[in-house]
C-alpha cells in the first residue's frame, strides 16, 4: 500500500475528505520526522515506537571486490512495533 492508497483507505473509512485526510497524514508524518530528528521518541500505544538509534563505526566489506571498508557512525530512525500490532500480525 502506498501513500495515495493508504489515504483513500482512511478518507472512506472515516468519511473525511481524502484532501483533509491527506493534510492530517502529511502531519502526522513530519511531526514523527521532526520529533525522532531531536532525539525524542513518539509512542502511539499498542500500535509502536519511532526513535533515533546511534549506530557505532565498524567494518564491512565492499560485495563487488571483497575489499574491507570503514563504515562511519550514524544515527538511523527506527520503528519497533507495540505489542498489539505483534499480535494482529502473528495471528494465524
Amino acid at each position: 500500500m502506498n501513500k495515495e492508497e493508504l489515504m483513500s483507505e482512511i478518507a472512506k473509512k472515516t468519511k473525511v475528505s481524502k484532501k483533509d485526510t491527506g493534510l492530517v497524514l502529511n502531519a502526522l508524518m513530519d511531526t514523527i520526522q521532526t520529533t525522532v530528528k531531536k532525539g525524542h521518541k513518539v509512542t502511539l500505544v499498542g500500535f509502536g515506537t519511532w526513535e533515533a538509534r546511534k549506530r557505532a563505526a565498524r567494518m564491512g566489506r565492499n560485495p563487488q571486490t571483497g575489499k574491507e571498508i570503514k563504515i562511519s557512525a550514524k544515527t538511523v530512525p527506527a520503528f519497533s512495533a507495540g505489542k498489539k500490532f505483534k499480535e494482529l500480525v502473528n495471528k494465524k
